[in-house]
């Protein structure tokens, strides 16, 4: 039996077709995005095509609270920094703000509309700080606190830049991905790339598809992009993980690609595009060389089509697990640590695969024992599965 017939009938051993819980509240269309909040366990928000803005406290039946938030589908959901009362969604080229304490009749407390082209997605920092990516390629940062634009991130993404995300620990840092198959992390303070990855090189190509027996041929667009919280695993790691349009799910060691060029010798300069040398692409496998960047495809039991969305699981033990959701209809668990690790000969590995019936457009995991697995697809109800 080959390797890839091997991972195959491995992911069909951990394969579970598990019935999910389903939350209506949606009036039409698909859920687009939805988000887990982490101060109070259990309550989730959604949002989608009809332009509604739905809240669901996991422990009742029935939907708490609807807002017709927009006119125009939403295409990304998030809350604000230290006060979860607080949303912000993005519709075509705006972003809206939302107190859901006001209820059902809630009108947007803020309205930002520095964006040209439609959002893709959204993501607030710490500090503050919101960024929306859209089909331009660029990103807008906006000071939420001075309630204007702070900068402009262009010049990075030749194509429509689809996500967005802030990096926890290093707080004036941000990361996207495009439709141009590049993930940038970005200096949003100075407005300058700190380094790029870019996956449709022939060189990052050809290191990807070696060992993958089956692969699919779709260009590897960057779909979604997911940063690791601080202090994860003991505070072992501080990885990003990128899904991407080849149906492969790549994890990136964030603080050896941003330490200073001297530390990784002449050959990796800071702040260029990286190579792809084999010593910097990981598989998975036992190769201590090979712990930089991991990468989970089909010859591991993995996606068949383009990875639609990627997190790290805030249940059980925080970050040990990612979670992947594809156009396969499929939703992977990867333990995803025991690539990186030097102490251990294990390689990441596949946990669990379930059959949603649907393609995947967006998820999250919250941070309780049971309905932690939050999902959105193509249709208008939200699915939320048991992972432990």
């Amino acid at each position: 039996m080959s390797e890839t017939e091997t991972a195959a009938a491995a992911a069909a051993a951990t394969s579970a077709d598990r019935k999910a819980r389903r939350l209506r509240g949606h009036k039409k269309g698909a859920v687009t995005c939805c988000v887990a909040s982490s101060a109070r366990p259990g309550v989730v928000a959604s949002s989608g095509e009809d332009g509604c803005l739905c809240w669901f406290d996991l422990r009742t039946k029935d939907v708490l609270l609807t807002i017709e938030a927009a006119n125009k589908p939403i295409s990304s959901i998030c809350f604000k920094s230290g006060n979860e009362d607080h949303v912000y969604i993005s519709a075509g080229n705006e972003i809206l703000s939302f107190d859901i304490r006001m209820g059902s009749q809630s009108k947007p407390l803020e309205t930002y509309n520095y964006n040209r082209d439609e959002i893709n997605q959204i993501a607030v920092s710490s500090k503050g700080y919101l960024a929306a990516a859209d089909d331009s390629g660029d990103v807008k940062i906006v000071n939420t606190t001075q309630k204007c634009l702070y900068k402009r991130l262009r010049e990075a993404h030749t194509s429509i830049c689809s996500s967005v995300q802030f990096i926890p620990w290093r707080p004036w840092t941000a990361i996207t991905g495009g439709l141009d198959s590049k993930l940038a992390v970005w200096d949003f303070s100075k407005g300058r790339t700190l380094f790029s990855i870019d996956y449709g090189s022939p060189e990052l190509q050809n290191s990807s598809s070696s060992g993958s027996t089956g692969q699919c041929l779709n260009p590897a667009f960057v779909h979604s992009v997911a940063v690791s919280e601080e202090g994860i695993l003991g505070g072992l790691y501080k990885v990003c993980a990128v899904a991407r349009g080849d149906g492969a799910v790549d994890v990136v060691d964030l603080e050896y690609e941003l330490a200073p060029a001297k530390s990784k010798g002449p050959s990796r300069a800071r702040g260029s595009t990286m190579s792809s040398k084999t010593t910097d692409l990981g598989d998975g496998s036992n190769n201590q060389c090979q712990r930089r960047r991991i990468h989970l495809d089909y010859s591991m039991g993995g996606h068949t089509a383009a990875v639609s969305c990627v997190a790290f699981s805030a249940f059980g033990e925080k970050g040990k697990l990612l979670v992947s959701g594809g156009n396969d209809a499929s939703l992977k668990v990867w333990d995803w640590s025991k690539g990186f690790s030097p102490e251990t000969s294990s390689n990441s590995e596949l946990v669990l695969d379930i059959d949603v019936k649907k393609k995947v457009n967006w998820l999250c995991t919250a941070p309780t024992d049971s309905d932690n697995l939050i999902v959105c697809d193509t249709s208008k109800v939200v699915k939320v599965y048991n992972f432990l």
